[in-house]
């Protein structure tokens, strides 16, 4: 990811960290080292929801600025459970988010007891009530989670079906939308090598939308992409990625126009007359996906169920976990492993095939 896109991410944490308590801010500060801006983002998103909460429920002032920190050193244990339960019911979670915006608030509550300081070196709060709150419980096996996802992805002929489909039938089946025909005109080389590209490479979203012209390199068939943990990694795509990255390249500056220090990959269409070039940004890499699943008639279709569709392929034709662990950039091999749960059955018909 390039300096100008970083240095944009990190601005929207600023400016949303200007809507915090100072001390929220201090935190922020204190884990960019550490942290994707994207998890910075999101964490300062969910502080957003829980100091919000505390001001309509009256346990704090008026102005999520003003909150100050005994505030949350007398939460109680009920009045953090009733914030859950207000993402759960109020907002619609699941548990995995609940999960998720909850270790966020954690990882505050621990900086502020255990790490922060005042001036006479005494830590920020005494009490940290999130330290006796447990995580929802999950007990899902491996196998669980394999049938879960066993219905949200492409499978064998479903790859060059939908990569069809993205490159020409999407156009044809609304052939009498002339303004959706001509977006899809402008954009379906673009769009082909995105969906291409996440099929033959099982890249995250967030890796996608952060390549540059110069991540590429075409003659190794590999990418560098910017992975958890602020870890660079050269990625292998596929043959057919490469082609259609190649067709995407031929008409990259002529039909969107970028300006000379504008090197990212995927391009939005400029809207407007005078529209200028700009990164397609992750939001818009999953709407045009909804949007071409949708129409295919597999809605439940995302970026992360096509890349769980590459890696389901790539088991059931190499078997080889460590090197698909590696390709996908799991710290564990065991997320690696629910894709040969995955692929149990296909495993089978392919050992029983070899009698007839």
């Amino acid at each position: 990811m390039d300096k100008n896109t970083k240095l944009h991410y990190m601005k929207r944490v600023d400016d949303k960290c200007a809507e915090l308590p100072w001390y929220v801010t201090e935190y922020i500060d204190s884990r960019k080292r550490k942290l994707s801006h994207t998890t910075l983002l999101n964490y300062c998103h969910d502080y957003l929801i829980f100091f919000d909460w505390l001001v309509a429920e009256k346990l704090a002032a008026d102005d999520r600025k003003d909150i100050e920190l005994n505030v949350l050193e007398s939460l109680t244990v009920r009045e953090v459970e009733n914030f859950l339960s207000f993402l759960e019911y109020q907002l619609g979670n699941n548990k995995y988010t609940i999960n998720r915006k909850l270790s966020a608030l954690k990882s505050l509550f621990d900086y502020l007891q255990n790490k922060a300081e005042t001036s006479d070196l005494n830590p920020y709060i005494q009490r940290n009530v999130m330290a006796k709150i447990d995580f929802n419980s999950i007990k899902e096996s491996q196998e669980t989670v394999a049938n879960r996802i066993e219905g949200k992805i492409l499978r064998e002929d479903d790859f060059e079906k939908f990569r069809q489909f993205v490159a020409h039938d999407f156009g044809e089946l609304n052939k009498s939308n002339k303004r959706m025909v001509r977006f899809h005109e402008f954009n379906r080389e673009r769009d082909t090598a995105i969906v291409s590209l996440i099929l033959g490479s099982g890249l995250r979203l967030s890796e996608v939308a952060g390549i540059n012209i110069e991540d590429l390199d075409m003659n190794k068939g590999q990418v560098r992409v910017l992975r958890k943990g602020n870890k660079e990694q050269y990625v292998y795509f596929s043959q057919q990625a490469l082609l259609d990255l190649e067709s995407y390249l031929k008409i990259r500056e002529t039909r969107y126009v970028p300006g000379k220090s504008e090197n990212y990959l995927f391009i939005a269409a400029p809207i407007g007359r005078k529209g200028k070039s700009r990164r397609l940004t992750p939001r818009s890499i999953e709407k045009l996906i909804e949007k071409y699943a949708a129409a295919f008639g597999k809605p439940a279709l995302t970026v992360h169920s096509l890349r769980h569709s590459f890696a389901t392929r790539y088991h059931l034709e190499n078997n080889d976990v460590p090197r698909l662990k590696n390709q996908l950039g799991h710290s564990s091999i065991q997320t690696t492993m629910i894709y040969t749960h995955l692929t149990d059955e296909e495993m089978r018909k392919a050992v029983n095939n070899m009698d007839k």
